[in-house]
């Protein structure tokens, strides 16, 4: 034999439950945009700052165009040469493994490998 009384209080904390779930559901929801939008301001400052530096690099080097298409943020100056961040990181990937003693020579030998192929 059924409660009815129970099944009542059931019935009711389940609706309370889907209530409370909306709720969160909705508040998570406005939360992932106000991220999104935060992720956004942060690369734009990013971004901002960088035209700066060009800018002040412009006015303090006249000589210099910085809308020169030799400009590449994707490179970078490394021992007096310009390189791409690709290089640069495979590099340092290398030299870390030369100088760790816990190093897989396994790893070594890829990264070794992947530095001669491209001089």
């Amino acid at each position: 034999m059924r409660c009815p009384k129970s099944e009542k209080k059931l019935k009711r904390r389940i609706i309370d439950l889907e209530a409370d779930y909306d709720q969160l559901k909705e508040k998570h929801d406005d939360l992932k945009t106000k991220l999104e939008d935060l992720r956004g301001c942060i690369i734009q400052e990013h971004i901002n700052g960088f035209q700066k530096g060009l800018r002040q690099t412009t006015y303090f080097h006249k000589d210099i165009d910085a809308s020169d298409s030799k400009f590449d943020v994707n490179k970078d100056v490394v021992d007096g040469q310009l390189i791409s961040e690709a290089e640069t990181s495979l590099e340092e990937e290398a030299e870390k493994m030369a100088v760790d003693p816990d190093a897989n020579t396994d790893e070594a030998v890829v990264v070794e490998d992947v530095i001669e192929r491209k001089t």
